[in-house]
């Protein structure tokens, strides 16, 4: 019997597996009309008991957000989804809108309905044109069936669905960055509180949650919360997709239940590239600390993730092997994460920039060792310091790597500059940050 729980992933292999009817074909929107025959606060109900999680990055409880809206306030709510998926070496949201949009909105249907709101929105990468296009058919097509608009399956509930391309910021896959940036202001996180579940969009009641969180839903709601349980851990339930690329024979996304370890993944993915091992990963994309082969055994979920010291995040599988200079990695990520700070905070814009110039000289060979104490004081100076988490992700690289691999920070130094082959540390660069 395979590891694997394929449910969100099952069809995608159909070369018509994005359209309205390869998705009722396999019995999607009948857990729609399931729905729309509970009231709201049983959705909301089920949701919560099933244990489902948000696949965004934090693992916050899907049914609980859901339930922190106010009701009777007679104000409009709102469902936001995140679909403006940016974290390097993450890749799964936009497989899924590509191969099985419709889960995706029958998933806000029916969280709509259980938040009580009337118009919902999804917000993608403005980049990713092509995925934009088969969204909005599916969304048309949802239309003329009479999923989307009034009075939906003859329920009485009414639902206005907006896909909105954002102009690809990093920062505004952070949610109140993301509010903001659909109200057409600059894309910057908000001081909270007030949180979005009291002053979200247009300063009204509103729910964000992932692509993969609200597609999960609707299978929870045509199999029920226990069905759900019985795949994962304690305290991380059901299944997931989890992103393999880098080093490795096949990568790609594999669906399965939280807990799966990445020594198994890696040997349905056969194995790391022929004639090399494994040197480093990154658990949940390069926002995460990084891991090392000592925890090829590591549950992948949220608790054994972090109790090993990292986060899932995205459950964005890196893979690096021998290879790589890990000292250049982590500067290429520090890059990154200095080109898209929002300038909002002075601890990430200003301490973004300085990790940068050290670490260009560290990776050159021109620093010291009391550099390296330097660059923790900098990073204690910057993380949990901002508004919100893209600090934390830019030191994680940085304070990993030197947990691991401070000898070969030092051997930069001894060797008066990057001790790799130029060619092979390139490599770096084809997998997948």
């Amino acid at each position: 019997m395979s590891i694997l729980k394929p449910v969100l992933s099952a069809h995608w292999d159909e070369p018509d597996s994005f359209t309205i009817a390869a998705y009722k074909r396999h019995g999607g929107y009948k857990p729609l009309a399931k729905a729309l025959k509970s009231t709201p606060d049983e959705v909301i109900a089920l949701v919560k008991e099933s244990g489902l999680r948000g696949r965004g990055g934090a693992g916050f409880p899907t049914g609980s957000k859901w339930g922190f809206i106010p009701q009777g306030d007679n104000k409009p709510h709102y469902l936001v989804v995140n679909a403006d998926e940016s974290e390097p070496g993450t890749c799964k949201d936009i497989p899924l809108l590509m191969a099985n949009p419709h889960a995706l909105i029958e998933g806000i249907i029916i969280g709509s309905y259980a938040i009580r709101a009337n118009h919902s929105f999804i917000y993608i990468r403005g980049e990713v044109v092509h995925v934009f296009r088969r969204v909005q058919k599916a969304i048309d097509d949802a239309y003329a069936a009479g999923l989307l608009g009034k009075n939906i399956l003859g329920s009485g509930f009414d639902l206005e669905l907006t896909l909105h391309a954002g102009a690809g910021a990093y920062i505004c896959g952070e949610e109140t960055a993301l509010l903001d940036s659909l109200e057409g202001f600059r894309g910057q996180p908000r001081l909270r509180p007030p949180f979005p579940a009291i002053a979200g969009l247009y300063a009204m009641p509103t729910v964000v949650n992932n692509v993969e969180s609200i597609a999960s839903v609707p299978s929870i709601i045509a199999n029920g919360a226990d069905w759900f349980q019985a795949m994962g851990t304690e305290k991380s339930k059901g299944y997931t997709l989890y992103s393999l690329s880098g080093h490795v024979t096949n990568p790609g996304q594999f669906e399965a239940p939280l807990g799966i370890t990445l020594r198994q993944i890696l040997e349905l993915a056969g194995g790391i590239r022929a004639g090399h091992e494994l040197k480093f990963w990154t658990p949940g994309g390069s926002s995460t600390p990084m891991f090392t082969a000592e925890h090829l055994d590591v549950p992948l979920d949220y608790e054994g993730v972090a109790a090993a010291g990292s986060m899932l995040g995205t459950k964005a599988l890196q893979i690096f092997d021998e290879t790589t200079c890990v000292v250049r990695a982590a500067l290429r990520w520090v890059e990154f994460y200095k080109h898209e700070s929002c300038g909002k905070c002075t601890p990430c814009r200003e301490g973004t920039w300085w990790l940068v110039q050290l670490m260009k000289d560290l990776e050159a060979g021109k620093g010291t060792e009391a550099d390296l104490e330097k660059l923790l004081d900098l990073c204690d100076n910057i993380a949990g310091r901002s508004f919100c988490a893209l600090a934390d992700g830019a030191v994680s690289p940085i304070i990993s790597s030197l947990k691991y691999f401070r000898a070969e920070y030092i051997l930069h130094q001894t060797n008066g500059g990057c001790p790799f082959d130029p060619v092979a540390s390139t490599l770096f660069e084809t997998a997948g940050a």
